[in-house]
């Protein structure tokens, strides 16, 4: 099969996530509930300030998530993913169980697991209300 550059789903995925920073960004949004640049920035993760910064200008771009000021600290922003990033929540599951199936040395919380296992669509349900 001879796929065009452009149309092709995969390739379109590959564009917005097809780097080492974005999805793990979405991750934490998602499950770890960190919503600003510090927490991003002290993940942990090793992203450097100008790759963190261009990350989410990234993620804005492609209406992953929104940025808007915290009503808490006028000068930091709050970052929410969109409803088009909270469609994401299907394949964050699916990346997850995969992984905790294949590999070993992923370290996914039993509660996770098996909420993941008896009922899917709740946890889904829940990953997107936070």
């Amino acid at each position: 099969m001879n796929y065009e550059p452009y149309g092709c789903p995969i390739r379109y995925w590959l564009a917005v996530f097809g780097d080492k920073w974005s999805l793990l960004i979405v991750r934490d949004i998602m499950l770890k509930e960190r919503k600003n640049y510090g927490q991003f920035q002290d993940a942990g993760e090793g992203i450097s300030t100008s790759v963190l910064a261009n990350r989410l200008s990234h993620l804005e771009n492609h209406g992953i998530i929104s940025k808007s000021h915290d009503e808490n600290h006028g000068k930091k922003y709050v970052y929410k993913l969109t409803d088009k990033g909270k469609e994401l929540a299907n394949i964050i599951i699916n990346i997850i169980d995969w992984s905790e199936k294949y590999d070993e040395k992923t370290l996914v919380e039993k509660d996770f697991i098996a909420a993941l296992r008896e009922d899917p669509k709740a946890l889904r349900k829940k990953l997107v209300e936070t």
